[in-house]
């Protein structure tokens, strides 16, 4: 989240985990441009941070000239504030699967490439996993799934690596520790990512309600998860990925 005042620390951290694969988190809503607000006006509130209504925004995105332009320059000023930190891009995706928006997901194709992305998040996540773990039906992937195919389609076509599947939907904002170890367990065959929303308290601005940030930070700490990862690593490759 190259815009927020607490990115310069995130950067420091991963400056000291050279084994850590970083990504950009592109924000175009519950956020701040890296632009400043009057180069994108048609992007921001009256308080210079980004709209809140992302159908609205959406439908600008598609039918407006002038505010796609706004929004390809704010991508772009993203990108290039992830490459001024010298950390290798390993991945991208955005805020809220914003880039399920066929407008958004091109644009970060076309100026991703130029930087460097080889990889991007579709979120398709399988629920008869879930099921196995806890029972009953999760809420799925809903109207989500048929743009998350399409997205898929066309990151395939522009030589993209995508995940077979992705866990963190359903369960969003409520990855404890059982849950996040029972996935682990059922892992199905292909590339996994993983997301989680650690903090060590709620509260703060564009804070989710009803997010149980520490407990999805216990999570990624609890015995059980740390053996169950053990487990995985040692029949091939894993990576957690933060929300």
């Amino acid at each position: 989240m190259a815009g927020e005042p607490w990115a310069g620390d995130a950067v420091s951290r991963a400056r000291r985990l050279p084994g850590l694969r970083v990504g950009l988190h592109l924000v175009l809503v519950e956020g701040r441009p890296v632009l400043p607000p009057e180069r994108v006006p048609d992007l921001v509130d009256g308080q210079g941070f980004f709209r809140q209504n992302m159908v609205r925004a959406g439908v600008d995105f598609f039918f407006r000239p002038a505010v796609r332009s706004q929004l390809a320059a704010e991508i772009e000023a993203q990108f290039q504030a992830f490459a001024a930190t010298g950390l290798a891009l390993d991945h991208v995706n955005a805020h809220k699967h914003f880039h399920l928006h066929p407008t958004i997901a091109r644009l970060m194709l076309e100026i991703g490439r130029r930087h460097g992305a080889r990889a991007m998040r579709v979120p398709l996540e399988p629920v008869s996993i879930l099921s196995q773990i806890e029972g009953g039906t999760p809420r799925g992937t809903g109207i989500v799934g048929p743009w998350a195919r399409r997205l898929r389609r066309r990151l395939g076509k522009g030589g993209m690596t995508t995940p077979d599947q992705v866990f963190g939907l359903a369960w969003s904002g409520g990855m404890t520790a059982p849950r996040l170890a029972g996935i682990l367990a059922h892992l199905p065959e292909g590339l996994t990512e993983i997301y989680l929303h650690p903090a060590t308290a709620g509260g703060f601005r564009w804070a989710a309600p009803g997010y149980r940030y520490a407990e999805e930070l216990a999570a990624l700490t609890d015995r059980a998860v740390i053996a169950a990862a053990g487990e995985v690593q040692r029949g091939g490759f894993m990576d957690f990925a933060p929300g």
